[in-house]
C-alpha cells in the first residue's frame, strides 16, 4: 500500500456521507494493491469500514476503486493510514477481518503498544479442523511470549482473557511438536458455593464436573476421536490437583487451572513436581476465590515470594484482554471499581466511614 498527498477529496462510491470538513485539513489517499480484494479489506456491506469511521469521527473515509481518501486533523488520519496498512498485512495472510479485530487494532494504535497489530493478530498457534488459534491482544501476544520463553508462567487475569485456552493450544503445539512427550491438565477440586459430595455416582463422576472445562478446551484443539486414545496412552492426562503429589513430571507441558483455589501448600507441593524437559503453565483469577475462610490462596502468596525468581514469569491479564461478548469486559471493570470502592471504605478510617448510632 502506497500513500501520497492530494489536494481534493475523492469521491466516494458506495461510501459514507461526506461529513464537513474545513479548507485547511489534509488530504491524504492510499492505494490499494491490485492483488487485494477491496472486499477483504472493507468487510462485506463494508463492516470494516464502518468500524473504522466509528472508530475516528473526525476523518472522512472515501473510497473509489482501490483508492481510498482520508481527510482529517492529521494525527487521526496518520493513525487511519497506519491502521489500513496493519489491516492490509493482515489480510495478505489470508485472515479474515472482523469488527472486533479492527477494534482491538484501533486500541493498540491508540495505545501506542511496542506490538504492531499485525504481529498480534497473525500469530497463530495451533490449527484444528480449519480452525486457527491465536492471541487477539497485546496482553494476551506478551503471554504467549512468554509461554515460549520461561520454564515457569503464571497467567493471572479475570475470566475471559484467553489465560487457560491460550495455554491449552501451547500444550497442544508443543505436543504436536514433539518438545514434550506429554500434556497433563489439572485443577483443584474446590466446589464454588455448591456442594456436589452428596450426588451419586462414583469418585469420578463427582470430580468430573471439576475438570469438564479442560476437556471442553481439548475438544477445540485436538480431534475429539484420538482423545480417548491419548489418554488412554497417557498422552493425555486430566487429574484433579490431589492427584499430582508424590510424581515428578518430565517432558511434560503441565497446566494447572483455577489456581487461586489452591492452598499455599498445594502451590508448593505443585511447584515442586517440575521435571527436567518440562513446562509449567499455573493459570487463575485472584478475584474469584472459592477457598473456606482463612485459607490463604496459595496464588496470591506465589506472586509476593516467587516475583523474581529467574525463568519464572508472571503475565497479568486484565478486563482489556476479554475475548468473550464485549459485555463481560464491562462486567469484569464494573465489579473491579465495586471492589476498589469496598476496600477502600474498609480501610478508611472510623469517623470517616461514619459509625451509627446506638
Amino acid at each position: 500500500m502506497t500513500a501520497h498527498d492530494a489536494s481534493a477529496a475523492t469521491t466516494a462510491t458506495g461510501a459514507t456521507a461526506t461529513k464537513p470538513a474545513g479548507p485547511s485539513l489534509p488530504t491524504h489517499s492510499l492505494t490499494v494493491p491490485p492483488s487485494v480484494s477491496m472486499v477483504a479489506l472493507l468487510g462485506p456491506r463494508d463492516e470494516v469500514l464502518t468500524t473504522i469511521e466509528r472508530g475516528f469521527p473526525s476523518v472522512d473515509v472515501h473510497v473509489r476503486g482501490n483508492e481510498i481518501s482520508m481527510r482529517g486533523p492529521s494525527a487521526d488520519v496518520a493513525l487511519v493510514e497506519r491502521l489500513l496498512d496493519e489491516l492490509l498485512m493482515v489480510v495478505e495472510t489470508g485472515q479474515t477481518l472482523t469488527p472486533d479485530a479492527v477494534e482491538r487494532s484501533i486500541s493498540m494504535l491508540r495505545t501506542q503498544t511496542a506490538e504492531r497489530p499485525a504481529e498480534v493478530l497473525t500469530l497463530n498457534i495451533i490449527s484444528n479442523r480449519g480452525r486457527t488459534i491465536r492471541p487477539k491482544t497485546v496482553g494476551q501476544k506478551r503471554y504467549v511470549d512468554a509461554i515460549d520463553s520461561h520454564t515457569v508462567v503464571f497467567g493471572i487475569g479475570p475470566a475471559g482473557t484467553g489465560k487457560t485456552y491460550l495455554a491449552m493450544a501451547k500444550a497442544v503445539a508443543a505436543l504436536q511438536a514433539k518438545r514434550v512427550n506429554r500434556i497433563i491438565l489439572t485443577r483443584p477440586a474446590v466446589e464454588a458455593g455448591e456442594r456436589l459430595g452428596f450426588l451419586p455416582g462414583t469418585l469420578n463422576d463427582k470430580i468430573d464436573p471439576y475438570l469438564r472445562p479442560l476437556y471442553d478446551a481439548l475438544h477445540d484443539m485436538v480431534d475429539p476421536d484420538t482423545i480417548p486414545r491419548l489418554m488412554a496412552a497417557g498422552t493425555i492426562e486430566v487429574a484433579p490437583l490431589a492427584y499430582m503429589r508424590g510424581r515428578t513430571l518430565n517432558d511434560a507441558f503441565i497446566i494447572l487451572d483455577e489456581a487461586q483455589n489452591t492452598s499455599s501448600e498445594q502451590m508448593k507441593m505443585f511447584l515442586t513436581r517440575l521435571g527436567f524437559g518440562s513446562k509449567m503453565v499455573i493459570t487463575g483469577d485472584v478475584t474469584q476465590v472459592d477457598l473456606p475462610g482463612g485459607v490463604r490462596s496459595g496464588l496470591r502468596h506465589v506472586r509476593d515470594i516467587l516475583h523474581d525468581v529467574e525463568d519464572i514469569h508472571f503475565s497479568e491479564l486484565t478486563s482489556v484482554d476479554v475475548v468473550r461478548h464485549r459485555l463481560v469486559s464491562s462486567i469484569v471493570e464494573a465489579y473491579g471499581r465495586s471492589e476498589e470502592a469496598e476496600q477502600g471504605e474498609s480501610t478508611a478510617p472510623r469517623h470517616a466511614r461514619g459509625h451509627r448510632s446506638r
